[in-house]
């Protein structure tokens, strides 16, 4: 079921390992910052960055192993039933916090499009018996999606640190 799609994931999972480590890097730079200052924040908004990454990087490493059977389907299927659950934890955790008023691009990011990803790495692991092939692409497309909102979502959290923290440095110099 798997073959031919070895190069794909081999390209996708490195991505995914290169920006977890590079994700820890930057959050150990901006750790001091002035934004940084609520855990509650970095769990609805830093840690799910983190878990879309290795999500990535789990199904990269499933697919690449040599499987015989179902098996790989039912570990792709079982990450998605873990990352619907984890979704509507994250979406909570952004209701509860108070450091930051999330805006729309937070919600689609944060809750509707992973939500939207891991329903499709479910929903692809019941086609992938009888419906290899598209089963195999949906998988890719929903890996795509995982990577892609981990990427947009460091970016912004990279950007929105060094904005914050600029802002709070101009107001705290003496004019």
């Amino acid at each position: 079921m798997t073959a031919g799609w070895d190069n794909f994931y081999v390209i996708v999972g490195s991505a995914a390992g290169a920006l977890i480590g590079l994700q820890f890097v930057v959050m150990a730079l901006i750790a001091d910052s002035p934004a940084a200052g609520s855990a509650e924040a970095g769990a609805a908004f830093g840690t799910p960055t983190i878990v879309h990454f290795a999500t990535v990087l789990l199904l990269a490493a499933n697919v690449c192993i040599p499987w015989r059977g179902i098996g790989v389907a039912i570990v792709w299927g079982l990450a998605g039933l873990a990352g619907l659950f984890y979704t509507g934890l994250v979406v909570r955790r952004i209701l509860i916090q108070h450091s930051y008023h999330p805006v729309l691009e937070d919600w689609l990011f944060h809750g509707l499009l992973p939500g939207a990803a891991y329903g499709l790495l479910v929903g692809s692991a019941f086609l992938a018996r009888d419906h290899a092939r598209r089963a195999m692409f949906i998988l890719a497309a929903a890996t795509l999606l995982l990577l892609f909102i981990a990427i947009h979502n460091a970016w912004d959290a990279v950007t929105y640190h060094v904005y914050y923290t600029r802002r709070a440095q101009k107001k705290a110099e003496p004019s």
